[in-house]
């Protein structure tokens, strides 16, 4: 009976000895990103802390001279608190890493509504990061050029093909994102893409919500799964610490005070987007 206590009284020592090991050997030995220009493409307010925290948490140190900035496609005014929620995501933003207020970005249009029905165009998408990514390039989906293709980003970085949440806005981030990295590379024949494009893996609803235990899951399976390195590395994986994790908690409690409802308190607890993130990087060609 006493050595079963004593097991069950070490359990969690063991857990968390186990989660901060795989801290430090994701920080230590696995590719990072540096001196980028990188964009975190969401949908919502409160998508760069539910869902992105780790991302931006690591990205955002000082010592890989990486460039991070937000762009949020709609202010998420489905519930008439548009102008909160924008002022929340600058406070949220600074509060992850990034250098400056001005360093976010909110759209405010027709063609991207709030809603949980709404697919977007992914041709509307693909224009807007167009124009704010690659202004030089006119019509590149229409005109053929020997010219390289240019772009003020390197990195892209947005939701999968699910979406996470499979909320249809995240769903159409994905697509359209794709449509505007195949567009900087069509017709443009001998040359790569300028922008590599991640995408935040979903994972199963039993791992949504193992927290810190997922960290042991996501290093082994990037030990052992298919990895490219050199340039263009992929996966990548982020993983918080204890010091981390409350940050990202209080980007929620404290910055996105008017989206904290009862089932967001679970979110931040048990979520294993709180603690952990693995991108990919998707291979698009422009055909």
């Amino acid at each position: 009976m006493q050595l079963e206590w004593m097991t069950i009284l070490t359990l969690p020592f063991v857990v968390v000895a186990c989660w901060l090991y795989t801290v430090s050997v994701a920080k230590t030995r696995f590719p990072k990103l540096r001196n980028k220009r990188i964009c975190l493409l969401i949908a919502h307010p409160d998508d760069e802390a539910m869902f992105f925290a780790p991302t931006l948490l690591a990205l955002t140190d000082p010592s890989l001279g990486n460039h991070v900035k937000i762009l949020c496609l709609s202010s998420g005014d489905a519930d008439g608190l548009g102008e909160t929620r924008k002022k929340e995501l600058v406070k949220s933003g600074m509060l992850l890493g990034l250098r400056q207020e001005d360093d976010v970005f909110v759209i405010e249009s027709p063609h991207f509504p709030d809603s949980m029905t709404v697919t977007w165009d992914k041709q509307a998408i693909a224009s807007l990061l167009s124009d704010a990514f690659a202004p030089n390039l006119a019509n590149p989906m229409k005109n053929k050029s020997a010219d390289a293709p240019t772009a003020t980003i390197d990195c892209l970085i947005t939701f999968d093909k699910s979406g996470i949440s499979s909320h249809p806005n995240h769903i159409s981030l994905f697509h359209g994102a794709r449509h505007f990295i195949a567009s900087l590379i069509h017709n443009r024949p001998g040359w790569g893409c300028p922008v590599d494009l991640y995408t935040l893996n979903t994972v199963s609803l039993v791992r949504k919500y193992t927290s810190v235990f997922d960290s042991i899951i996501s290093i082994l399976a990037m030990a052992f799964g298919e990895k490219q390195m050199k340039a263009h590395p992929s996966p990548l994986l982020f993983l918080s610490g204890v010091g981390e994790v409350m940050t990202a908690q209080k980007a929620m409690t404290s910055a996105h005070k008017s989206q904290m409802r009862w089932f967001r308190w679970g979110w931040i607890g048990l979520s294993r987007y709180m603690v952990v993130n693995d991108l990919k990087l998707e291979k698009i060609t422009g055909k």
